[in-house]
């Protein structure tokens, strides 16, 4: 399974090609006059945005406006900058249209989503042999992915540690529901040759998974260079701490762009829940045969997937797993509209004050 979009036929020659610029984009770009030029996000520190343009990479601040509206770039966006040479500044004034993005529901009241990468392709979920294989985790990165717009793919790492490492990919099968599981070793350097159908150029590839699965080694490994810096995993929880502290764009020699990202503590769905029936196709399916349309597949009668987990056709830890995601999905869009509630409440406050002392003012 690789992308349907071809990167390098449907793409207007130039520079910017090379980075994933397509026609999408030069229609979205061609209302700006001639002092505005696009580029890429490749990273962000802080405040500071770092773009590479057809010609050159520059450091850039987002607008005044483009921060009030919250629509701050992250990584891999298209963005249109505003350069001033006499002050040597560069402005984001525009995020142009995404393709894909991925994002993670963030905790707290509001049910904020936050971006982690945009017009991604592919998305390498990186878990490792030993005490990372964790299933249940697979299934909610994948979620994740799936509502993103990019294609997965499971890469499990460190199959030197295995005893069996052809048994890896059997152990994450039941779970991966027909999304390629490729078996590597990063500090060995074996098994990158099954990740070669995913590393066209112009393909833009992000890497996710917790700390200590060997991101930063991957992208070490596939750039032939020390990039990144890694750090050993703690022997009596096999967890490991953050390297990697901010996303980060790469270019390989094979024209792939591969972006980095720091180690994620939690793997909220946040409000994207269209990546539930890819992640759990057999449960989608049988839901047809549910005596209700709206079954929720927890207690209602004639509910066919849980006839399929009592006849063993389905097996119960992988229902559990579907009932907690699916309940944790509806509570974050719970909460985002209990948030966008707030927010126009607090909003309409405001205008209602400003005409307030409007008037006020108007009758001194």
């Amino acid at each position: 399974m690789t992308p349907e979009r071809d990167p390098c036929g449907s793409t207007p020659p130039g520079p910017l090609a090379s980075l994933g610029w397509d026609e999408t984009l030069t229609a979205a770009f061609a209302r700006y006059p001639a002092q505005y030029r696009p580029g890429r996000v490749s990273c962000r520190q802080r405040t500071v945005f770092d773009v590479i343009t057809a010609n050159e990479s520059v450091s850039a601040h987002a607008s005044g406006a483009l921060r009030h509206a919250g629509r701050l770039p992250v990584v891999g966006d298209f963005v249109v900058l505003l350069s001033q040479p006499e002050a040597a500044v560069s402005t984001i004034v525009d995020v142009l249209p995404r393709r894909s993005i991925i994002a993670r529901g963030l905790p707290g009241r509001d049910g904020a989503d936050q971006p982690i990468a945009a017009n991604v392709d592919l998305v390498f979920i990186v878990t490792a042999a030993g005490r990372d294989l964790n299933l249940r985790r697979i299934e909610r990165y994948l979620a994740l992915v799936n509502a993103s717009g990019a294609q997965p793919v499971i890469l499990v790492n460190k199959a030197d540690l295995a005893g069996d490492p052809a048994s890896l990919a059997k152990t994450v099968a039941p779970v991966a529901a027909g999304v390629p599981v490729v078996v590597v070793s990063a500090l060995a350097g074996t098994g990158f040759a099954g990740l070669a159908p995913y590393l066209a150029p112009g393909w833009t590839v992000a890497l996710v998974g917790s700390s200590g699965v060997g991101k930063s080694t991957l992208i070490n490994a596939l750039l032939g260079r020390a990039a990144q810096e890694t750090a050993c995993v703690r022997i009596h929880d096999g967890k490991g701490r953050h390297t990697t502290s901010v996303r980060e764009l790469f270019v390989l020699d094979s024209g792939t762009l591969v972006i980095d990202t720091p180690g994620l503590r939690e793997v909220g769905l946040g409000t994207v829940g269209g990546g539930l029936a890819e992640t759990f196709p057999e449960i989608a399916e049988l839901a047809f045969d549910c005596r209700f349309s709206d079954c929720t597949h927890a207690h209602e009668p004639g509910c066919a997937v849980r006839e399929a987990v009592d006849a063993g056709r389905l097996s119960r830890a992988r229902l559990e797993s579907y009932l907690r995601l699916a309940g944790e999905l509806a509570f974050a869009q719970e909460k985002a509209e209990i948030g966008s509630a707030r927010s126009e409440r607090r909003r309409w406050k405001g205008i209602s004050k400003q005409a307030r002392d409007f008037r006020e003012n108007k009758g001194r």
